[in-house]
């Protein structure tokens, strides 16, 4: 072994980590622009980056990123068209409407597995009768009314 030298391992350069972005995710940031909008058309998809561009500072265009997260949204049911004519990231939006929220009802007792009774056959209903139809109704001739003749003397 006169002669060779080890190779040197070359170090590679570790993958700095990402820095998180200073903004919320697009999806809370359209959220919250439709709901500061609050238009009763809906919002626009230009409205929605106005608001955004104008609030947040990102870097760069991001019409394309707020385009693909409207898409999502409306998807997921996040956000609905505010015509049924509108599809994808086209026409305006709104945030879907709330729905009363239901009560739970009080639970019942379930029966005691205990005393099992065995299933007794249900009653057959006897068939019903055909509904006869219904007759039109005659119509009374109305009468002439009496003609009064005066007694000639």
């Amino acid at each position: 072994m006169t002669g060779t030298t080890p190779a040197k391992k070359t170090a590679t350069p570790k993958k700095a980590a990402a820095a998180k972005p200073s903004h919320p995710t697009y999806s809370a940031m359209i959220k919250k622009a439709v709901k500061y909008l609050n238009e009763k058309g809906g919002s626009s998809k230009i409205a929605i980056e106005k608001y955004i561009n104008a609030n947040y500072k990102l870097s760069g265009n991001v019409s394309n990123l707020v385009k693909m997260a409207l898409r999502r949204m409306t998807a997921k049911k996040e956000l609905v068209h505010a015509s049924s004519k509108s599809t994808g990231a086209s026409g305006s939006f709104k945030l879907p409407a709330k729905e009363p929220a239901v009560k739970p009802s009080p639970k019942k007792k379930a029966a005691s597995p205990k005393t099992k009774t065995p299933a007794s056959p249900k009653p057959k209903k006897a068939p019903a009768a055909p509904k006869k139809a219904k007759s039109p109704k005659k119509r009374k001739a109305k009468k002439a009314p009496a003609k009064k003749v005066a007694a000639k003397k």
